[in-house]
Order: C-alpha cells, then sequence, then structure tokens
C-alpha cells in the first residue's frame, strides 16, 4: 500500500512543482506513525524542509492540508478493506473521519441480538449514529430489529442510504422497512413465513428496486380471504424498474408471488431469472415470465428440483 501511495504522488508531482521550487512530499507510515502530505518549499539553500510525523493528537495534523480533498478521500479509499489502517486514519485527523467512516460502515450485519446490542450500546443517539454510511444492510434477527425500532422512534430509518437489504428468517410483519432506504436497489428475503401480500407490499415500498430474491421454505399462505396485515396498494408513479435479476424458491410454487408481480401495470425487465420448480404449475408461470420479459432477458436459470438436481442455464443474449 505503500508503494501505491508513493506511486500517486509521483503521477502529480510534474504538475505541483513551480518556479519557487516547491516539490511533493508523499504519504507513508512508520512505526505506526503517519507521515503529512504536503507541498513542501526549498530552503535558502536548495535543500528541502523536513515535516514531521503525525502521532494522534499532534498538532499539525490534517486540519488545513496543502493537497486537494479529493487527493486525500482516494489515499483513504485505497485502504478501504484494511479496516485496521482505517481505524488507525481515524486517529490522524478529525477530518479523515468521515471518509474512513464510508468504509467502515459500508457493510453492516446483525446476526444476533447480541450484535443489535451492541450497536445501540456503541451509538445510543440515531442521529449521530454511522447508520448513513451504510449500503449493504443483513439482518438475521428482524423480529428484535422490529422491536428496536419501534422503542427507538424510527431507528431502522437511520439506514437511509442503504442500497442492498438482506433480510433472514422473516416470520415477522415487515412494515417497518417499507421505503425506510429509498436507494434499494437489490432486496433478497431468506426463510419467509409471512403472507404474499406483505412481501410484495415492501417490493413496491422500494421505487429504485432492480433485483429481487425470495426464498421460501414453507409453503407461503395465499388466502385472499384472509386478512395479512397490510392491503397491497398499487402507485403506478413510484412502481420498482425490475431491471436486474429475479431469484425465487418457493416451496409450494412461484404462484403467491409470480402472479402478483406480472398483474402490476409498469411491466417486468428482468435480465436474469433465477427460478426453482417445486411444483407443476412453475412451468406455465416460467412461460409467462420469460414472455413477458422478452425484450430484456439474459439469462434464464432453472432447477427444476422436483426431477432431479440437473440446473438448466441459458443465456439468451
Amino acid at each position: 500500500m505503500e508503494r501505491e501511495l508513493y506511486n500517486l504522488c509521483l503521477s502529480f508531482r510534474q504538475g505541483m512543482q513551480n518556479e519557487q521550487g516547491c516539490c511533493w512530499r508523499y504519504l507513508t507510515g512508520c512505526a505506526g506513525r503517519m507521515y503529512c502530505t504536503s507541498i513542501v518549499p526549498r530552503n535558502a539553500d536548495g535543500q528541502r524542509q523536513s515535516i514531521g510525523c503525525l502521532d494522534p493528537g499532534h498538532p499539525t495534523a490534517m486540519s488545513n492540508p496543502c493537497l486537494p480533498v479529493e487527493i486525500l478521500d482516494h489515499i483513504v479509499d485505497l485502504l478501504h478493506d484494511t479496516r485496521d489502517a482505517l481505524r488507525n486514519c481515524c486517529l490522524v485527523s478529525q477530518s479523515w473521519i468521515p471518509r474512513t467512516r464510508k468504509h467502515l460502515f459500508a457493510d453492516i450485519k446483525f446476526y444476533t441480538v447480541k450484535n443489535l446490542q451492541s450497536w445501540k450500546k456503541t451509538f445510543p443517539d440515531p442521529s449521530t449514529s454511522p447508520a448513513c454510511y451504510t449500503k449493504t444492510l443483513f439482518i438475521s434477527c428482524p423480529q428484535v430489529v422490529t422491536a428496536a425500532d419501534a422503542e427507538g422512534g424510527g431507528w431502522i430509518r437511520t439506514f437511509s442510504r442503504v442500497v442492498r437489504l438482506e433480510v433472514y428468517n422473516c416470520h415477522w410483519t415487515l412494515a417497518p422497512f417499507h421505503g425506510f432506504s429509498p436507494v434499494i436497489k437489490s432486496l433478497r428475503l431468506s426463510r419467509v413465513t409471512i403472507p404474499p401480500s406483505q412481501i410484495i407490499n415492501l417490493v413496491l415500498s422500494l421505487p429504485l428496486l432492480e433485483d429481487l430474491a425470495v426464498v421460501a421454505l414453507d409453503i407461503l399462505i395465499d388466502n385472499e380471504d384472509v386478512p395479512d396485515g397490510l392491503p397491497t396498494v398499487v402507485h403506478p408513479s413510484s412502481l420498482p424498474a425490475f431491471t436486474g435479476s429475479l431469484v425465487l424458491h418457493l416451496k409450494g410454487g412461484m404462484n403467491p408471488i409470480t402472479r402478483r408481480l406480472l398483474s402490476l401495470p409498469s411491466g417486468l425487465h428482468f435480465r436474469k431469472l433465477n427460478l426453482t420448480w417445486t411444483h407443476k404449475k412453475d412451468v406455465l408461470l416460467t412461460t409467462v415470465l420469460v414472455e413477458r420479459c422478452c425484450s430484456t432477458l439474459e439469462s434464464l436459470k432453472i432447477n427444476p428440483e422436483p426431477f432431479g438436481t440437473v440446473v438448466w442455464h441459458l443465456h439468451l443474449r
């Protein structure tokens, strides 16, 4: 990583030199310290003036850097997959914290109640938590999260920039997740047992949704005469785009979800279909889905579960 930073600085060296003899001072690390990135003038003898290294709390930290903010941000971005280095960057300068948080909290997973309690203890005030930096949110204890949302007065909505949402063990209402992040493009629901209309209600609350995956290990009850919490309300002006992939693996057949998707007035534009057949009606539903997506479909993957383990995978374009 040090070599990458050095090369980055060299690429700007030509443009940064001027008639006063200014030169480029590159960022490096030494014994746990971080050297300041700056433009260093030469002294009267033509020698470069030295700059000290920055320990946490050093008064010459990067509060007023000579480099453009974009360059400093790029330096932090180079460390996006090195969490220890990102934590150390938070100690270099307070102005570096927002950029490091962007990477540190981009992917948040709540596997257990303990994970959720740890988050709430660390960030007791939702308005100042780093939830706004989260892009992928994974929840394996939705009942607990839903209860915490009720206690916190809309705690889930602090994750307002989530692009990908994955919810496992869906045995509880998903109402608190409706439209909590207006930029969600990917939704995956696994091990669901809630009524199909609640699933569609959630889907319709995400106007930019492109990818949808629903996996149900139990047969979903699809009785229109039985109230299931929330009515399905269609708003044509804000229907999801459905331009990505559709994954369906539903015990008892795809009908409960598929027929609701097919009834949407905006149509379907999926590029990829990944379907598992568990009922004889799934063959006909697959045919209808392919016809509806014929102008955009690029890939069709079928797992005919009752007929063996053979997977049919066709590339159509």
